[in-house]
Parts: structure tokens; C-alpha cells; sequence
């Protein structure tokens, strides 16, 4: 998500190299149902027979489904009274809005990352929330607030915004992150707690692009996979996000796209564009981890370009680079939920980010 100046300047050369296969048309017959004003999707986790989604929005949206067609809506993770403090401190005039969370399952637990800033500020910080489970049914569900994993502020290199985490094979926890600025950086994490690793070296820049942000972070085989958008997002048909890929075999780069440009240089190879009624596809959004399927966000061309989630299937290629097919998009007809414990003072629209 883009919290800075939504004017693309020109003169940049983005080395995009466009990946044919890779966009894809939608099953029309397959329609995602109950998922309106989803964006920035997490990766989305299954637990007990259910599937499990967040995304952006007021105390943290999230939807479940048994089937990946049709959601239900779930509660918030925080209500306006349950803001941790630490965020006020951090983020002045923050006002509950959350941005761009992504969930992973550790040691037990699941731990939601998320984002909280203020449209046009660098001053904005990376939250994590705990919960034994993910079922608003079981009496164990409560999520804890476990305090801030990275910040920044004015002068810094990157914006911290836009977490992506990825458990690694040999025990290492990575998040990636950042929103224009220098772009997309990676830094090591506490794999036992998922919080701040102490004594974590700085931050490391894998990717960089006038508008660059919303990255994923994915291991399959010997590579490691970074997915970006490039673009402008939340302009509903007037969106621009676009997903590109780039891959390396050293999960701190450099990574490189099909045609070897470097995505430190604005490269990336096309994943999915606009087409249709799905415009500004973005945020990749794994779905389980076998790397089979994949969820994203995209303005619906058909419902006043609402933002809803899409989901779609990875092919890869035999020299190992992905590209999407089997797309499905939500239901046009589809409307928001009605929220009827919202105050008047407190309704804001959960359809764009505060950008």
C-alpha cells in the first residue's frame, strides 16, 4: 500500500519483462462470494477445516470459509477501545485503520503482523497480535497484542508498512517490507517468539521502483521468490498495481527476474496485469503452504470498482518461474457487510486505505 505521494514521476526505465502465460482470465462460473472491500489480503491459513483470511481495514477485517468461494465474515481483531497503546505513542493521530496484515502459524500460535500509519507519513510501525487459535467460537481465542517489530520514521530508508513473513526450511523467520521510499527490505525476525530479534543486523534492500510496495516472500525448491506491485493502488478503475516477480538463491538477494534484470534496478517479470473487469490485481497472498494456490486484491471494473479478492492457481514453468492461471474473481454483485456495532463517528470506508 502506498502511503506516500501517489504522483508517479517519469524518467525511470522499469526493466518489466512481460511473462505471457502469466495473465489469466477468470472462471466465471467459479465466483468468490462475501468478500467485498477485501485488500491487501494475509496469506490465508487453514485450521480445523476452515480457511482463514485478513485484510485491510478498521481494527483488522477478516472473513473464514470451508471452500475459498464462499466467506463469512469474522470479527475484527481489534475493537477501537482494544488500539494498543504503543501504537498512539508511536503513530500520532492513528485512528484504527489497519493496513496490510499477513498471518503465519509458529510454535502452536498464529501470529498477525499488520501495519499502522497515516496517509502521506514515513511514521509508521509493524505490530504483531497472538492467538492460540483462529476460531471466534473456541474459548481460547483472544488476540494478544505483543507489541511493535519494526518502525519508521522521517529521514529513514524504508517505510515500515507492508509485512510479508516466511518460516525457512532451516528454522530462520524472515519478514519483508516497505512501501516506496528505497522500497522492499528484508530483516530477520525471532523465530521463537516472532517478535524482534534482538541484535537483528539492519535491514536489508532487495527491491526498489518509484512506486513499489505490497511484496511476498516465498521459498520453492532451491529459490526464494519475491512478488511486488508496481503502480498505484487504491483509485478504484483508475488503479495501476501490477505483480511482478523476481527470484534468488540467497533469500538476501539479489533477485532477478526472468530476462536477469534486477529488481534493485526496477525489474520484475509480469505476473498479472489488468484485464477485463479485474484491474490493479495486488498483493499476493499465499493460501496454505504447498505454493498451489494464491489469493490478491483487485478493483472491480463491474462494482464501482470496489476492491475484492480474487484467487488463482501457480503454474510454474520447467525452468521454475511462476505464472497464474485457473483465476477466479469475486461476485460483481457482491456488497459490503453491514457492520450495525459501528458508531456514526466511527464508520470509515473500508475500501481504500488512507492514502
Amino acid at each position: 500500500m502506498n502511503n506516500h505521494t501517489l504522483l508517479e514521476r517519469s524518467g525511470l526505465a522499469l526493466w518489466i519483462t512481460v511473462l505471457a502465460c502469466g495473465v489469466a482470465t477468470a472462471d466465471d462460473n467459479a465466483l468468490i462470494r462475501g468478500t467485498s472491500n477485501a485488500h491487501d489480503p494475509s496469506s490465508i491459513v487453514e485450521h480445523d477445516g476452515r480457511y482463514y483470511l485478513f485484510f485491510t481495514g478498521r481494527g483488522i477485517s477478516s472473513r473464514s470459509s470451508t471452500d475459498l468461494r464462499d466467506w463469512r465474515t469474522d470479527s475484527r481483531v481489534f475493537e477501537r477501545s482494544e488500539t494498543p497503546q504503543w501504537i498512539y505513542e508511536h503513530v500520532p493521530g492513528f485512528r484504527g485503520h489497519y493496513w496490510a496484515p499477513d498471518l503465519i502459524e509458529l510454535n502452536g500460535k498464529y501470529l498477525l503482523y499488520y501495519s499502522a500509519s497515516r496517509f502521506g507519513k514515513q511514521t509508521s510501525a509493524i505490530g504483531l497480535a497472538v492467538n492460540e487459535t483462529l476460531d471466534p467460537q473456541d474459548p481460547n481465542y483472544a488476540w494478544r497484542d505483543a507489541g511493535m517489530v519494526v518502525s519508521s520514521s522521517e529521514g529513514a530508508p524504508y517505510n515500515a508498512i507492508d509485512p510479508s513473513v516466511l518460516l525457512d526450511s532451516d528454522g530462520r523467520l524472515w519478514m519483508v517490507f516497505g512501501s516506496y521510499w528505497n522500497g522492499i527490505y528484508l530483516v530477520e525476525l525471532d523465530a521463537k517468539t516472532g517478535g524482534a530479534l534482538q541484535d537483528a543486523a539492519e535491514p536489508v534492500q532487495l527491491a526498489y521502483a518509484e512506486s513499489i510496495e505490497a511484496a511476498t516472500l516465498v521459498r520453492r525448491g532451491e529459490y526464494y521468490y519475491l512478488f511486488v506491485n508496481h503502480g498505484t493502488c487504491c483509485r478504484g478503475v483508475e488503479s495501476t498495481y501490477r505483480i511482478l516477480v523476481g527470484r534468488s538463491e540467497d533469500i538476501q538477494g539479489p533477485y532477478i527476474d526472468r530476462e536477469e534484470g534486477r529488481l534493485l534496478e526496477g525489474g520484475g517479470t509480469l505476473v498479472l496485469d489488468t484485464e477485463g473487469r479485474r484491474i490493479g490485481p495486488g498483493h499476493v497472498a499465499p493460501i496454505g503452504d504447498q505454493l498451489k494456490q494464491f489469493a490478491f486484491h483487485f478493483y472491480d471494473g463491474e462494482n464501482r470498482g470496489r476492491s475484492n479478492l480474487a484467487t488463482a492457481s501457480w503454474q510454474w514453468s520447467d525452468d521454475d518461474w511462476p505464472s497464474a492461471t485457473d483465476v477466479r474473481l469475486s461476485d460483481p454483485k457482491d456488497v459490503p457487510p453491514r457492520w450495525p456495532q459501528r458508531t456514526a463517528e466511527a464508520v470509515e470506508s473500508d475500501t481504500t486505505k488512507e492514502k
